[in-house]
């Protein structure tokens, strides 16, 4: 049997980046790479980008109360 550190990782899409990668979060049905989920606990609420990562987080509450 094969064990789990044996597979190899699947590639998810992120919600933020729209980018697939292996290393990542997964919050509820979505996943979220580890760069954009890096910068997204960096970014400063007066950030210019902190809408959008507001916005694509919403995503995950729409999608899961459609």
């Amino acid at each position: 049997m094969e064990e789990a550190s044996d597979r190899q990782q699947e590639a998810n899409t992120c919600i933020i980046c729209g980018q697939k990668r292996q290393e990542g979060i997964m919050i509820i049905t979505e996943f979220i790479c580890d760069e954009c989920e890096s910068e997204m606990v960096r970014t400063d609420v007066k950030d210019a980008k902190y809408p959008f990562f507001i916005h694509q987080m919403k995503q995950i509450l729409y999608k899961m109360n459609a």
